[in-house]
């Protein structure tokens, strides 16, 4: 049976797309048929098929099939700003049907779909709602990005105590080192292995230059998303 997680993280900026794109490329390299997704983007440049998000760009080069970039990425906005203020500012919406519609296709062809979400896990979407609300939406399971730096054991915990009051299921987390100076890292990441309620995934370690293959070799654990 097909399985579909949503990656989220402890903030913006820790390497969501980074590990969504090794995630995928790993278990695609493991004969997984996988599909990459990025539900809201905010930052556009010039792609391909028109107005397009780097990360989701990445996302579609990484999945299994190259689907067409509108389902990979339904909704874009031009600013690189939150994306209820994107919204806001050209005068619509976010329909989360479109949302649906393209995660339905692209779970119809793949075994384990993996989405992206947008900044942290509570980054509103209009004036009630948030990220927080689309792994319900999508059936989706939760898998968090942690930015490993200081202040990460608060933000790693509060996030997954959202996750948990939602009823939501985390099934794994990665710590990602984008603080080469981080002062005992290993000794928080202990804190976090013993503290979080799912197993790690992987640590990826600080690169100068980031690369999905050494993010992806780090990710030991990543074939427990394979389907059951």
């Amino acid at each position: 049976m097909p399985r579909s997680f949503f990656v989220t993280g402890t903030d913006t900026g820790v390497g969501k797309t980074l590990v969504t794109a090794a995630l995928l490329r790993r278990l695609r390299e493991a004969g997984v048929a996988v599909a990459g997704m990025k539900p809201l983007a905010a930052g556009a440049i010039a792609g391909p098929e028109g107005p397009a998000n780097e990360d989701a760009l990445l996302l579609q080069a990484e999945s299994s099939i190259r689907h067409p970039y509108a389902t990979v990425n339904p909704w874009l906005f031009t600013p690189a700003i939150a994306p209820h203020i994107a919204a806001a500012e050209a005068g619509v919406a976010i329909d989360t049907g479109r949302i649906v519609a393209a995660h339905a296709r692209l779970a119809a062809c793949a075994e384990v779909v993996l989405a992206e979400g947008a900044g942290g896990f509570l980054v509103p979407l209009d004036a009630g709602g948030s990220c927080a609300d689309l792994p319900a939406l999508l059936g989706m399971e939760v898998l968090l990005v942690v930015g490993l730096r200081l202040g990460c054991l608060n933000h790693a915990l509060l996030t997954a105590e959202a996750i948990a009051t939602r009823g939501l299921v985390l099934t794994g987390w990665v710590g990602n080192g984008i603080d080469p100076a981080f002062a005992r890292r290993e000794e928080n990441v202990a804190t976090l292995t013993s503290r979080l309620a799912a197993p790690c995934l992987g640590i990826v370690p600080w690169m100068p230059l980031p690369a999905v293959a050494e993010a992806a070799a780090a990710l030991s654990g990543a074939l427990a998303l394979r389907p059951c």
